[in-house]
């Protein structure tokens, strides 16, 4: 990765650019929500596919000079199609939280009801939390897990018939087990209502066949190219093909202007490279990794929320496992190098900037290469950081244990 034109013209830039690399190089990434894309992944970012507008769809662009650009979004489009089996793919969605906005439009009506999951049980902010502009379009009712911490299908289904929503919305930020695909079709298909999956977090294990792949049973399916999935930051929107025009008029002109279409041939190469043999031993590797760490932590006595993890993250509620909260663990973890994200836990009485738990994520690491043995190093650390979270030498000493750590597993060696 050359930065040699930043760095002659911008030292402010280069500096944080470099700065950055040297953060993600000897620090240790568990947000759930992050990953490391490939080489190819950051040149196809970089490429003068950023100069061009491509406002419509391949063969149907409002500029000229459109040669190339459908060149790599009809790639991007087909091999997303080959991923995930859908019957309709449109690439364009600038990310997640558009994605969703643009699904939401594409079907439904100012008012209508939404069926999601709440927040605090491990939902996302764009499914209907009342701060979200969705939220303040259209009436959102929020599901909840039962106190076993699974998905009370019983309890859904009474609300859907209670509700009659136009839309009932699976999909989460936080949660951690599979989910019935089958029963949430069910319960839409009773009252009548549309189905979605918003699969942002899970998308590459889905890709690597490392879970059930849910395409065939949802009306719609959003995500992110990132997270599990290795791609640029970017969103996508699947669907049967009943909706497939609503879903790209919806898009555009009706959200977005021109796509971006360095981002979109960045998200071909990364569909690319998730559809190679290598990729599948990778999603079957981040759940092994998570098991493992749900494992140790439990031994070590944390308690994790859903009774478990089925995917590549665990919800930890450290509050009452240690007595530090989601706030201060952060801090805490951060000053040793290990970066996590707060995250409120069910019904959580603490606020959201200062919850009682942590999510942790493996995604990231197992893109570096590590395994069983490395993710129990991992866990000791956690556990040793939050016991000394006040000792500032002690966390300072685990610090340069964790840089020597993860320059063992460089993100892109002979950079």
């Amino acid at each position: 990765m050359s930065l040699n034109e930043v760095k002659k013209q911008d030292k402010a830039v280069f500096e944080a650019i470099s700065g950055e690399m040297k953060r993600q190089q000897e620090g240790m990434e568990l947000i759930a929500s992050e990953n490391y894309v490939s080489k190819a992944v950051l040149e196809a970012l970089g490429t003068v596919f950023t100069n061009k507008y491509s406002e419509g769809y391949p063969g149907k662009r409002y500029y000229g000079g459109q040669d190339y650009t459908d060149v790599v979004e009809a790639l991007a489009i087909e091999r997303a199609k080959k991923l995930f089996g859908a019957e309709h793919v449109n690439v364009q969605p600038h990310s997640g939280a558009p994605a969703n906005m643009i699904a939401y439009s594409a079907v439904l009506r100012p008012g209508d009801t939404v069926l999601g999951m709440d927040l605090s049980h491990g939902g996302h902010l764009t499914h209907g939390h009342p701060v979200t502009l969705s939220a303040q379009i259209y009436n959102f009712v929020r599901y909840k897990t039962d106190a076993s911490g699974k998905i009370d299908y019983d309890e859904l289904e009474k609300m859907a018939l209670e509700h009659k929503p136009r839309l009932i919305l699976a999909g989460f930020s936080a949660y951690t087990r599979q989910l019935d695909y089958e029963r949430f079709q069910q319960i839409a298909k009773k009252v009548g209502a549309i189905s979605m999956f918003d699969i942002a977090h899970i998308a590459g294990l889905i890709a690597g066949k490392a879970i059930k792949n849910p395409v065939s049973y949802f009306d719609i399916v959003t995500t992110t190219t990132h997270k599990t999935l290795r791609g640029p930051r970017g969103g996508m929107i699947m669907c049967k093909a009943e909706f497939a025009k609503a879903i790209d008029k919806a898009t555009f002109p009706g959200f977005q202007g021109g796509p971006h279409m360095n981002n979109i041939a960045a998200k071909a190469v990364a569909f690319g490279e998730a559809l190679r043999p290598a990729f599948k031993s990778y999603a079957k590797q981040v759940i092994k990794n998570a098991k493992v760490l749900e494992k140790e932590l439990l031994k070590k006595g944390y308690k994790i929320m859903f009774g478990g993890t089925d995917y590549h993250m665990v919800l930890v509620d450290v509050m009452s496992s240690k007595g530090v909260t989601g706030k201060e663990a952060e801090h805490a973890l951060d000053e040793a190098g290990i970066t996590v994200n707060k995250n409120m836990i069910p019904d959580d009485p603490r606020s959201p900037m200062d919850p009682s738990g942590i999510r942790v994520g493996v995604q990231a690491v197992t893109s570096r290469g590590m395994k069983g043995k490395e993710i129990k190093q991992i866990a000791s650390w956690i556990d040793e950081i939050l016991s000394a979270h006040g000792d500032t030498a002690k966390l300072a000493k685990i610090r340069k244990e964790v840089t020597r750590f993860c320059k063992k597993y460089p993100i892109y060696p002979k950079v």
